[in-house]
């Protein structure tokens, strides 16, 4: 068995973390919204159509931020389509993702999930087909307290007190061909800076993020980024993210690396960000907002065939990926990667929450369960809170083709101050053994664990489904820690969590509270 080795520190902080890293992501794709989080006449749904066996598993993962309406599907969206008496609401054909829309679901109805979810709602706006105008009405439908057009046409809806939403994003995808109506870097900087000024003029509390290149593999990136910053800079909060991890040609060691080329992504664009902040001697620092981020690629091909032989569905069943414990590990590592850049993501969104690649999985009419994805977003949303540790890490490396150098350890730890709350992730991304893990805490004297949480599975593709609902969930770990010391052994292929506190009543508080979620 080999030794990996970290060195934890209170005082080596990386930032402090924003509850919305831990955001998910709400698109009118496939059965996300349509059969996942609204099914009316299911026996769990509400009087407005929205299953509680769903909103239940969304407040377990505790999602406290939901991006919403998309994604591609918001470029040719008319926002005013999805208001009013749904009676009277056309029914569109979404150029997306070749399905029919009803529109029985819009920003009203998703608002009063959100509330429901206990998740602020960040809303997406046209900048594809549509730009300033329609942008600006959005914000005074949702935001204007009353007395003017917009805001008493939503209290004529029926929604008398404004949604209040804070956060907005200016269009989506933008530099991609595959976007309705995608422009050059310029001409996408020039309208989402117009689009910009007008939005907070109608409201000034608002916070905006501009789009970023879709992948890092786009041949624009991150000049991209250099240009549209060159118009916005001044005007908006955020630059946005978007990566998705793929095994295509099933090359596990490659595949478990991909938190590696997302570390790369973020540094880039960070940089890419200082340098126009330096360019026009400004003191504002761009934050980053990963809003799109998961594991996709086991039924991409799949998709096209349904669409070619069946398009213009209502909510056909698209991107329903059977997440498997390999996915899970890599969803793990990118959620160590986002914790490991805390001080400048400040959003990020797992896209998406409800059947669409999505930790949530329903059937329609009947149950819902938890895929192996759910894990480890669970824990870090749990218990990843106050602040990002800069843990120091030793660990026996592999290497392939693709990365020169990959640590078979890939960890990070967050500490809760407040609640003497230390705790640190770690993937062994070994293939065929265990390793140990040796740990110097000793900067947390009289730390003792807690829990020790571990994910795995004999058969690494092994999946969750309905009918299995538990074949790949938590059980308990070795993790022991005295004088200072941790000491752990961490399974070949596992997603580790363990739990370190400080006064014996808040460890006992904490180890009661294990069986409040599925180990």
């Amino acid at each position: 068995m080999q030794t990996a080795r970290v060195v934890v520190d209170k005082d080596f902080r990386i930032g402090e973390i924003d509850p919305r890293l831990y955001g998910s992501f709400v698109e009118h794709l496939g059965r996300c919204v349509y059969g996942g989080i609204f099914e009316p006449g299911h026996p769990a749904a509400d009087e407005m159509g929205f299953r509680q066996d769903v909103l239940d598993l969304v407040r377990e993962l505790g999602v406290p931020f939901v991006r919403y309406p998309g994604g591609n599907f918001v470029s040719g969206y008319d926002w005013r389509d999805g208001v009013g008496p749904v009676e009277d609401r056309p029914r569109r054909l979404d150029l997306a993702w070749m399905s029919t829309e009803t529109n029985a679901v819009g920003t009203n109805e998703f608002a009063a999930w959100a509330a429901r979810a206990g998740a602020e709602v960040n809303l997406a706006v046209n900048l594809g087909t549509a730009g300033i105008d329609e942008a600006r009405a959005l914000v005074e439908y949702c935001n204007h307290p009353g007395g003017s057009y917009w805001s008493d046409l939503r209290r004529a809806h029926g929604v008398a007190e404004p949604h209040a939403i804070k956060t907005w994003c200016l269009g989506n995808e933008m530099d991609a061909v595959w976007q309705l109506g995608h422009k050059t870097a310029d001409e996408y900087g020039r309208l989402a800076c117009q689009t910009a000024i007008a939005m907070t003029w109608v409201d000034p509390a608002i916070e905006l993020v501009a789009c970023g290149s879709s992948h890092a593999r786009m041949p624009t990136f991150p000049q991209w980024e250099a240009s549209v910053l060159d118009h916005v800079y001044e005007y908006v909060d955020y630059l946005s993210l978007h990566t998705y991890a793929r095994n295509l040609d099933d090359d596990l060691g490659t595949f478990l690396a991909q938190s590696l080329a997302m570390d790369a992504q973020i540094e880039a664009v960070a940089a890419t960000c200082d340098f126009v902040k330096a360019k026009k001697r400004l003191k504002k620092t761009m934050m980053l907002a990963f809003d799109e981020w998961n594991v996709w690629y086991h039924t991409r091909d799949a998709d096209k065939a349904l669409l070619r032989e069946a398009p213009w569905r209502v909510a056909p069943p698209l991107c329903e990926e059977p997440y498997t414990l390999e996915d899970a590990l890599v969803v793990g590592c990118m959620v160590i990667s986002l914790l490991k850049h805390a001080d400048r993501v400040k959003i990020a969104c797992l896209a998406q929450l409800v059947n669409a690649i999505a930790p949530i999985s329903t059937r329609r009419g009947g149950g819902a369960w938890r895929q192996t994805t759910f894990f480890p977003f669970l824990h870090a949303s749990r218990y990843g809170r106050g602040a990002a540790l800069d843990v120091q890490v030793s660990s026996p490396c592999y290497a392939n083709a693709e990365f020169d150098a990959v640590p078979l350890l890939e960890a990070t730890a967050t500490y809760d101050e407040e609640r003497e709350a230390l705790t640190i992730f770690a993937v062994n991304r070994g293939q065929e053994d265990a390793l140990r893990l040796e740990g110097d805490i000793r900067a947390f004297p009289g730390y003792k664990v807690v829990e020790h949480l571990v994910l795995r599975h004999e058969n690494p593709k092994a999946v969750n489904t309905l009918a299995r609902p538990t074949e790949v969930a938590p059980h308990g770990g070795d993790a022991g820690c005295r004088d200072g010391a941790l000491t752990a052994t961490l399974p070949r292929l596992s997603w580790n969590v363990i739990r370190l506190g400080g006064a014996p009543a808040h460890a006992t508080e904490r180890t009661h509270g294990r069986a409040e979620h599925p180990h």
